[in-house]
């Protein structure tokens, strides 16, 4: 697959379930590298199987967008104006662009509504990922999961030029 072949489409509510399934495998697929296990397990809502109630309601307050590849939904990224909030791959389609994608377009949303700076706390698995889509490390911070735990992210930013999109 290359990057041409992704399609980005505004997330509708009937995709929250596969939303889900997508926030969960890519968790799933995480070694215990730079989280425990537990902190795996909270980070995906303690879920073993989708339920798209939590990303249905994160949907009244951030816009969804999915990228889609051959009718299937590859991933999605969430975000409110300035800041990234969520972005996933399913483990299947991680490196082929897909997260590249939707940051740039994330990216160039922003730029279109006149921000000229954007932000994300960025788990330690990502933070390269960010580094290589031109973010800089702000600084470690904890950030607390909806289980109460608490994992460390780095909140990272980048300038933007609506001319770069």
């Amino acid at each position: 697959m290359t990057v041409n072949e992704i399609s980005l489409r505004l997330a509708q509510e009937t995709d929250a379930w596969v939303l889900s399934a997508i926030h969960i495998a890519a968790i799933k697929a995480l070694p215990p590298t730079f989280y425990s296990n537990k902190q795996l397990l909270a980070w995906r809502n303690y879920l073993h199987k989708p339920n798209g109630k939590k990303i249905l309601k994160s949907m009244q307050v951030a816009t969804f967008w999915v990228a889609i590849d051959n009718d299937m939904i590859a991933g999605f990224a969430s975000f409110i104006v300035e800041e990234l909030i969520s972005l996933y791959v399913h483990p299947y389609y991680q490196g082929q662009g897909i997260g590249r994608t939707l940051v740039k377009h994330f990216c160039h949303e922003a730029a279109e509504q006149g921000v000229d700076q954007v932000i994300t706390n960025a788990s330690l698995y990502a933070e390269g990922f960010y580094v290589r889509m031109g973010f800089t490390a702000i600084k470690r911070v904890p950030h607390q999961l909806r289980s109460g735990i608490f994992v460390p992210v780095t909140k990272m930013s980048k300038k933007l030029s609506i001319s770069t999109y």
